[in-house]
């Protein structure tokens, strides 16, 4: 899967977790500070993730995932 399509149902979950406009949902958008996540609503967006992407999120990765394209290069490393 190329890096558009995974950002795309990144995105997708994002959004359905997250009230915040689309617009908002970029690469570069820090999950906790600019998009409003706190730890139920990453969690829950880990496990969707991982159910879509079939993997598994290792505790250690949790901790370096900050932005979305932190989690659109994790996805993409382990697909």
């Amino acid at each position: 899967m190329d890096r558009n399509a995974i950002f795309d149902k990144v995105k997708e979950y994002i959004l359905m977790q997250l009230p915040v406009d689309g617009g908002k949902v970029v690469e570069n958008a820090r999950m906790v500070e600019d998009l409003g996540a706190d730890s139920a609503n990453l969690m829950m967006l880990i496990m969707d993730l991982e159910s879509e992407f079939n993997l598994t999120v290792e505790d250690e990765a949790l901790g370096a995932i900050k932005t979305v394209g932190d989690i659109v290069d994790y996805i993409q490393k382990k697909g």
